[in-house]
Protein backbone atom coordinates (compact mmCIF):
# COMPACT_ATOMS: atom_id res chain seq x y z
CA UNK A 1 0.00 0.00 0.00
CA UNK A 2 1.22 3.40 -0.87
CA UNK A 3 2.06 5.67 1.80
CA UNK A 4 -0.68 8.48 1.26
CA UNK A 5 -3.67 8.50 -0.50
CA UNK A 6 -2.35 11.07 -2.78
CA UNK A 7 0.86 8.39 -3.67
CA UNK A 8 -1.94 5.29 -3.80
CA UNK A 9 -3.84 7.79 -6.36
CA UNK A 10 -0.65 9.04 -8.52
CA UNK A 11 0.24 5.43 -8.54
CA UNK A 12 -2.85 4.08 -10.01
CA UNK A 13 -4.47 7.04 -11.91
CA UNK A 14 -6.90 4.10 -13.59
CA UNK A 15 -8.48 2.65 -10.60
CA UNK A 16 -11.52 5.27 -9.37
CA UNK A 17 -12.76 5.21 -5.83
CA UNK A 18 -11.42 5.46 -2.31
CA UNK A 19 -8.38 3.31 -1.67
CA UNK A 20 -9.87 1.32 0.70
CA UNK A 21 -12.06 -0.29 -1.59
CA UNK A 22 -8.87 -2.00 -2.87
CA UNK A 23 -7.07 -2.77 0.28
CA UNK A 24 -6.42 -6.04 1.68
CA UNK A 25 -8.76 -7.32 4.73
CA UNK A 26 -5.24 -7.31 6.69
CA UNK A 27 -4.66 -3.74 5.76
CA UNK A 28 -7.69 -2.63 6.89
CA UNK A 29 -7.88 -4.51 10.01
CA UNK A 30 -4.42 -2.60 10.86
CA UNK A 31 -5.78 0.67 9.66
CA UNK A 32 -9.18 0.46 11.75
CA UNK A 33 -6.22 -0.46 14.58
CA UNK A 34 -4.03 2.25 13.95
CA UNK A 35 -7.00 5.21 14.03
CA UNK A 36 -8.15 4.26 17.25
CA UNK A 37 -4.40 4.03 18.64
CA UNK A 38 -4.45 7.52 16.86
CA UNK A 39 -7.07 9.14 18.64
CA UNK A 40 -5.63 7.48 21.79
CA UNK A 41 -2.39 8.86 21.59
CA UNK A 42 -3.80 12.54 20.42
CA UNK A 43 -5.71 12.20 24.06
CA UNK A 44 -2.49 11.63 25.56
CA UNK A 45 -0.95 15.29 23.78
CA UNK A 46 2.07 12.97 22.14
CA UNK A 47 3.09 15.16 19.43
CA UNK A 48 2.06 14.44 15.66
CA UNK A 49 6.03 13.33 15.13
CA UNK A 50 6.02 11.08 18.14
CA UNK A 51 2.77 9.84 16.90
CA UNK A 52 3.55 8.92 13.50
CA UNK A 53 6.78 7.10 14.43
CA UNK A 54 4.53 5.61 16.93
CA UNK A 55 1.86 4.14 14.73
CA UNK A 56 4.45 3.15 11.77
CA UNK A 57 5.99 1.06 13.81
CA UNK A 58 2.70 -0.09 15.51
CA UNK A 59 1.69 -0.70 11.53
CA UNK A 60 4.63 -2.31 10.31
CA UNK A 61 4.39 -5.22 13.00
CA UNK A 62 0.67 -5.97 12.91
CA UNK A 63 1.23 -6.19 9.25
CA UNK A 64 4.07 -8.49 9.52
CA UNK A 65 2.27 -10.83 12.09
CA UNK A 66 -1.47 -10.61 9.95
CA UNK A 67 0.71 -11.35 6.90
CA UNK A 68 2.62 -14.24 8.32
CA UNK A 69 -0.06 -15.58 10.30
CA UNK A 70 -1.29 -19.35 9.39
CA UNK A 71 -4.63 -19.38 10.68
CA UNK A 72 -5.77 -16.30 8.97
CA UNK A 73 -4.23 -17.45 5.79
CA UNK A 74 -6.70 -20.51 6.41
CA UNK A 75 -9.49 -18.56 6.74
CA UNK A 76 -9.01 -16.98 2.95
CA UNK A 77 -8.43 -20.15 1.63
Amino acid sequence: MADTAKQWRDANPRLDGNLREYASVEQLLVLANIEGMNAELIHMALPQGERLKRLNAIAIRQMQVLTGATAIKQLKG
